[in-house]
């Protein structure tokens, strides 16, 4: 991908370019009054074989982040007799079950630390700093004394390495999505982000599936025992060499040649105002709507998307009253099959907006989400199937645009830190809480359907904060250049700039060409 500020000739169009990008009013050159204009070496050209290794090592590691939350959610059980062994069983379990409770707890603040810090370092490092921290976490779990080693302190260490599963989490979602929505072409970036969370959806698929692999076998060999007594810690292990995958992809990344651009002119003009990098409450004085709608949107979609992953097997187990097996491996081919549509839905996005699949995802959750709960309620196999299908339309609806929607309503200089306030604050008040409240709502009114009217609310919320969100399809990023996968692409969007209403080039960091270059003109790699 090649980049090139070359110089012009003073009073020519391109010798307007903005001199300060964090002035969203100025539509004209300080010096000049002529409008500012691209050229074809502004615009960045990314070529999909480029874009396709960056998707590729920022997919490993939300595969890995939801790998480990489907071991997790699926060995709660068998963790309780590993971990509490001694405590009453209910106690246990809600023991247990506090684990996953305190990593959400610790999103935020690793949010709050890793957010700005990939603005201000870059979002490679920060993304392969928490692909190791998970990774290793993830493994260590799988060789902790147990309480009949140990005696009730055993749960200690548990929580400790959860919490840095947290703190690791906390920068790896709002980075992978910044990552990915900063490497795509303007064009077609609903399609490569949603590769992101297809990758999340198998994992925890995959997770499920190892689990329930892995228990048909150590029990065949060993006995109905065989899970409590060594079995658990296999899921775990296995974590490692697919880590190590996961590192050696993340090293290879390059960093995103948006962040390159901002963070030169960054350094170049020392901006100020929206556009301009900012630390947490920089973030959220000039941010604070922005925020709000993403995080309206974040509840909406995680409401739904934990009740279908981490709330179903519990619901269809304790209410529904079906098999645990059942329960368990119901959820997965659901979940297969929803991952192959995400793709499709982000190049629906591509072509008819952000906006209207959201609308269609606020409006699944109101008109599908009831019938399903009652459906599940007959309790036959195919019952359940066709309910959580229903379940999941909603859930691929908010899902599938998410990684390309959530980053676009925040400027480049100050995207990570943004994206980590808003996503890991929502998901922590109303993600990871869903199963909580879903059980207590039915626990404290009698109603079997309260979790449905739960997932609904957020949906109107949620439908609600996308009518104020700025359409961002086919548009650049706020704060950065054109991106496009082929030269004769950017001539034609060079040609076409000033009857394009889709190019705003007061938000970009073009460069001033009045002003001496902090460095040769040269190629980007």
């Amino acid at each position: 991908m090649t980049h090139h500020h070359a110089p012009t000739p003073p009073g020519s169009p391109a010798a307007t370019g903005a001199s300060d990008a964090s002035a969203p009013a100025a539509d004209t050159a300080p010096d000049t009054g002529e409008l500012r204009r691209l050229e074809v070496d502004d615009v960045l050209v990314v070529k999909t074989s480029r874009v396709k290794t960056a998707i590729t090592g920022t997919v490993v590691g939300n595969f890995m982040e939801w790998f480990d939350f489907g071991i997790y959610g699926y060995l709660a059980v068998t963790m309780t007799a590993v971990f509490t062994a001694g405590m009453d069983e209910g106690l246990g379990l809600l023991v247990v079950l506090l684990g996953f409770a305190i990593s959400f707890l610790v999103r935020p603040l690793g949010g709050l630390v890793l957010g700005p810090l990939g603005d201000r370092i870059g979002r490679q490092k920060v993304l392969f700093f928490t692909m190791a921290m998970m990774a290793l976490a993830t493994a260590l779990i799988g060789v902790l004394p147990t309480a009949a080693q140990i005696g009730a302190w055993a749960i200690l260490p548990l929580y400790v390495l959860k919490m840095l599963q947290g703190f690791s989490t906390g920068g790896e979602y709002a980075g992978a999505t910044t990552y990915v929505s900063e490497f795509s072409p303007d064009r077609s970036r609903g399609f490569w982000s949603s590769w992101l969370d297809a990758g999340s959806y198998i994992g925890f698929a995959a997770g499920a599936s190892v689990v329930a692999i892995t228990t048909g076998i150590v029990e065949a060999i060993s006995g109905p025992d065989a899970m409590v007594e060594y079995g658990w810690r296999i899921p775990f292990l296995i974590a490692i060499p697919l880590g190590i995958v996961a590192i050696w992809f993340r090293s290879r990344i390059p960093e995103t040649p948006a962040y390159e651009v901002a963070h030169e002119a960054e350094q170049r003009e020392h901006l100020e105002g929206p556009l301009a990098r900012h630390g947490i409450v920089g973030i959220v004085r000039h941010h604070w709507r922005e925020i709000l709608i993403a995080m309206a949107i974040v509840a909406a979609t995680n409401t739904a998307g934990y009740a279908l992953t981490s709330y179903m097997p519990t619901y269809l187990e304790t209410t529904v009253g079906t098999s645990g097996l059942t329960a368990a491996l119901a959820t997965v081919p659901v979940l297969i099959v929803m991952a192959a549509c995400l793709p499709v839905l982000g190049r629906l996005s591509d072509r008819v907006g952000r906006k209207p699949v959201y609308l269609a995802a606020a409006a699944a959750s109101v008109l599908l989400i009831l019938p399903a709960f009652a459906i599940m309620q007959l309790g036959q196999l195919w019952a359940v199937m066709i309910a959580l299908v229903m379940v999941a339309v909603p859930v691929a609806l908010w899902v599938g645009i998410s990684a390309a929607s959530l980053p676009a309503m925040f400027p480049t200089a100050s995207r990570f830190g943004a994206m980590a306030i808003a996503y890991n604050l929502s998901v922590s008040l109303f993600g990871g809480t869903t199963p909580l409240f879903s059980q207590a709502l039915i626990d404290l009114t009698g109603n079997e359907f309260m979790p449905a009217f739960y997932i609904s609310f957020f949906g109107v919320l949620g439908g609600i904060a996308v009518l104020g969100m700025r359409e961002t399809a086919k548009r650049p990023l706020v704060g950065s250049v054109p991106t496009v996968e082929t030269r004769d692409e950017a001539v034609e969007l060079v040609r076409g700039q000033d009857d394009n209403p889709l190019i705003d080039t007061t938000s970009m960091p073009l460069v001033d060409a009045s002003a001496p270059e902090p460095e040769p003109a040269g190629t980007r790699r």
